[in-house]
């Protein structure tokens, strides 16, 4: 059963049975930024990460007339929003410090569909974050977040989130 995240939605676990719909919410996430890319090769990057000490969750409408639905597997209606079509995703699994060596929460994925963003589901997705890392000992949470993203730039920023490296890309084509 899905737990209250704010007024209106329900978070629950996911797992690996939500492969295929992870897949698209990453898919989508990168399309929004890159309309022009396939991002068919992000399959890769779930398959490879998708396992071991990580953390799914899915935001949904409230509804507890389907409330039994949210122990299935999540399914994405294009377009649509319903008590089993997700309106937000978080996708945490771990890193390495390359200067402290100390495992910690990374943030593989946060996305919120576009008609549901500004109601405060990202902020109460990454409070839940912070609470999980917290729970198993990390010190840190980190992500990645491209520089040209300017409202996720917002919303981490407002949240404390602060860079500590930069990550330089140099193209050989």
């Amino acid at each position: 059963m899905g737990v209250s995240l704010i007024p209106g939605y329900v978070v629950r676990h996911g797992s690996r049975l939500d492969r295929s719909l992870l897949v698209k919410f990453m898919q989508r996430t990168y399309r929004e930024l890159y309309p022009q890319n396939d991002f068919s090769h992000l399959a890769k990057t779930v398959d490879q990460y998708l396992a071991g000490d990580m953390q799914l969750w899915w935001v949904v409408p409230d509804d507890d007339d389907h409330a039994e639905e949210l122990n299935q597997p999540m399914q994405f209606r294009k377009g649509a929003i319903s008590p089993d079509s997700p309106v937000g995703c978080l996708w945490l699994g771990n890193a390495i410090d390359q200067i402290q060596g100390d495992r910690h929460t990374y943030v593989f994925l946060l996305y919120v569909v576009p008609p549901e963003r500004h109601q405060g589901i990202g902020s109460a997705l990454m409070q839940k974050a912070e609470a999980w890392a917290t729970s198993r000992g990390d010190r840190q949470i980190a992500l990645q977040v491209f520089h040209d993203n300017a409202p996720a730039l917002q919303l981490y920023r407002k949240l404390g989130y602060v860079p500590k490296s930069i990550w330089m890309t140099k193209s050989l084509m």
